[in-house]
């Protein structure tokens, strides 16, 4: 059976029927639960995190398994990789992505690479689960999260081995990714993007896992591909429904998962439009965006009819600023500039 659900929901019942259905599952990370060490006072749960996708997970599962932790991503990421090692499952909420600055050691040295370093004689089934993306308010709202808050760097933590890495576009593959990630033995990284978090539509009762690895394809067409990551195949979508009116039929490929890439798909639709945009909010240096376009450039070449375009954010820190936040994140008005330049090259 389906209902509609908000993607942050989506998320909370991954979460919580993979933890009816195995007690080895436990969650940490800062305000997940709320109140934390004072159930005396009446504290006991709370907003359920950035996106509120824990809400009323510790009154279920109790603070054996939804762990406030002290505001220390190294700590608290650090613990995960050692309960994961020692036969649990843990999920860690790194509150924002951008906090990989205090936990890299803890992600990279211990959690990506430990499986490697001990000839493979432990599996290390963890999940850090953390928001990505600028809310692009605009000028009437004022400004979101700025700087520290908003960024998009996936691209960070898909480059490092021994890390799965995947990005949901809404409420249906929220869910199929989250429990995919609960039940994988690897670490997994999950990034939930905050403007899919409020986006809602029809999600399945039961649990599904969705397969790590694989792309989707959105919508079929025969001129030009484009790929969007996260959030952006919606913007990729819509910039396709533009392009109908000006005679262009563009195939849409949500991309889903970062770290390993789908590059049968992507090759096999650029062996059929010819031509390729790829859309991704993070910076445009060493970004997904640029893998993309490296792999199809390398094992499709034969059939581009015109160059790779990217659209991406900007070269800087996500402005706080409505308008310059606006500005910053790709639009479907800058996806149809870039599939007509493509075309018309």
């Amino acid at each position: 059976m389906s209902r509609e659900l908000l993607a942050s929901r989506a998320e909370n019942e991954a979460i919580r029927q993979e933890m009816e259905r195995d007690p080895s599952v436990i969650m940490l990370g800062e305000d997940i639960a709320g109140g934390a060490g004072r159930a005396h006072l009446g504290f006991v749960d709370a907003w359920g995190g950035p996106m509120g996708s824990t809400k009323g997970l510790i009154q279920q599962f109790g603070p054996e398994r939804i762990l406030d932790t002290p505001i220390c991503e190294m700590s608290f990421i650090g613990a995960a990789v050692g309960a994961a090692i020692t036969g649990l499952r843990p999920i860690a909420e790194l509150m924002f992505v951008n906090f990989i600055g205090v936990s890299l050691d803890s992600v990279m040295n211990e959690g990506a690479f430990l499986r490697y370093m001990l000839g493979g004689q432990v599996n290390v089934p963890l999940v850090i689960k953390t928001a990505i993306g600028a809310v692009a308010t605009g000028a009437e709202n004022g400004g979101g999260t700025a700087a520290q808050h908003s960024g998009s760097m996936y691209s960070m933590f898909a480059h490092i081995p021994g890390l799965k890495c995947v990005a949901p576009s809404d409420a249906y593959t929220a869910k199929g990714l989250l429990t995919a990630a609960i039940r994988d033995d690897n670490p997994v990284v999950y990034f939930s993007h905050r403007k899919v978090g409020s986006t809602k539509m029809e999600v399945p009762q039961e649990a599904y896992a969705l397969p790590i690895g694989k792309a989707r394809t959105l919508r079929t067409g025969k001129d030009v591909t484009l790929v969007g990551v996260s959030y952006m195949a919606n913007v990729c979508r819509d910039a396709s429904a533009l392009l109908e009116s000006r005679g262009v039929d563009a195939e849409v490929i949500d991309l889903l998962s970062l770290a390993p890439i789908d590059e049968e798909c992507l090759v096999e639709s650029v062996r059929r439009t010819k031509h390729l945009v790829v859309v991704d909010e993070d910076w445009p240096d060493c970004s997904i965006a640029t893998t993309v376009g490296a792999l199809v450039a390398d094992q499709g070449v034969d059939y581009l009819d015109g160059p790779i375009k990217t659209v991406t954010g900007a070269r800087t820190p996500v402005p706080y600023s409505g308008v310059l936040e606006a500005a910053y994140v790709p639009t479907a008005e800058r996806v149809v500039t870039a599939a007509l330049a493509t075309l018309r090259d």
